[in-house]
């Protein structure tokens, strides 16, 4: 079976109209992309918590709409255009998808991930490259953390310089659990992962298991009525972003044990001064290590030491 995609090119202002519309009148499905991929006027469609964008469209959008063979393709552009009052009908152009095999297509996509000195992010239809190393199985997913972006990989790196033989940690934003699983592999005691996310606690369990790790995950309402509530931990982790965890600096700070360590990352290399001004009341932080202008900041409680970069 074989299916053919409609493309058209938009301004921003349709792109949202035309998308919905599209769909209305017969496509069995709609994507907008970055009409400037790949060239230098390519714009990153992103936000901080709080500052999302309101609309999933570009200044310069491509509307990809999948539909079926032996549909009428001029037909369905003319049917959506008129839907929502474009005066002209816009240009398009056309292409054949031919049936594949598209789970075997996507893990084609995902091989393992090296990180540190040791670790391996290994998908599961895949054979880890280094079976002496630290192996971490793990599919992507719905949840943040797969080791491929460089904040996930700063903090992976830290634990894997840090070794926690029996302390407690916690990985406050876990995402996928990845940081949790890493902590526990690499000797800590007890570690326990909070989200905000249901699914990505859903996630993270399921990892957890696979990767026999003992792990307890929690949402933050379940998590401040367990016996955690007042614990404060040996290694405390946080992978966010620098507005939340600017926010988050007395609590976090505040589940550090005395002399016990805070990892923060999800800060890009230019938010760094700022996010250290915000926890300096409370522990003094510094740069451990930068990569592709993010930044990981790390210091102790109890030390007037900030500490020097890796």
């Amino acid at each position: 079976m074989s299916w053919t995609e409609i493309v058209i090119e938009i301004a921003r202002d349709h792109a949202e109209a035309l998308s919905e519309a599209l769909m209305d009148v017969g496509a069995l499905s709609v994507s907008v992309e970055d009409a400037d991929e790949g060239t230098d006027a390519e714009k990153p469609l992103f936000g901080e918590p709080g500052m999302e964008p309101t609309e999933a469209a570009w200044e310069h959008s491509r509307v990809v709409a999948l539909t079926n063979e032996d549909d009428d393709q001029a037909v369905i552009v003319a049917a959506a255009a008129g839907q929502i009052g474009l005066a002209a009908l816009p240009k398009f152009t056309t292409r054949k998808v031919e049936e594949q095999d598209w789970v075997r297509l996507t893990q084609s996509q995902f091989a393992p991930i090296h990180i540190g000195k040791n670790i391996w992010v290994v998908p599961s239809w895949h054979e880890a490259p280094d079976a002496n190393g630290l192996i971490l199985e793990l599919d992507p997913g719905l949840a943040f953390g797969t080791g491929s972006h460089p904040t996930t990989r700063l903090c992976m790196e830290w634990l894997e310089a840090n070794p926690a033989p029996g302390k407690t940690v916690l990985d406050y934003g876990c995402g996928s659990g990845i940081l949790a699983m890493v902590a526990k592999k690499v000797g800590a005691g007890e570690v326990v992962g909070v989200d905000i996310d249901p699914q990505a606690i859903e996630s993270a369990a399921d990892n957890a298991q696979r990767n026999k790790c003992e792990i307890e995950y929690f949402l933050p309402d379940s998590f401040a009525q367990s016996k955690h509530a007042t614990q404060r931990f040996d290694i405390v982790v946080a992978n966010i972003l620098s507005s939340p965890l600017k926010l988050m600096a007395p609590m976090l700070s505040g589940r550090v044990a005395d002399g016990g360590a805070l990892i923060l990352s999800g800060v890009l290399a230019r938010q760094a001064e700022e996010v250290a001004a915000a926890y300096a009341p409370f522990i003094k932080l510094g740069v451990w290590a930068e990569q592709d202008g993010w930044v990981a900041l790390h210091g102790r409680l109890g030390s007037d030491v900030v500490p020097a970069a890796r």
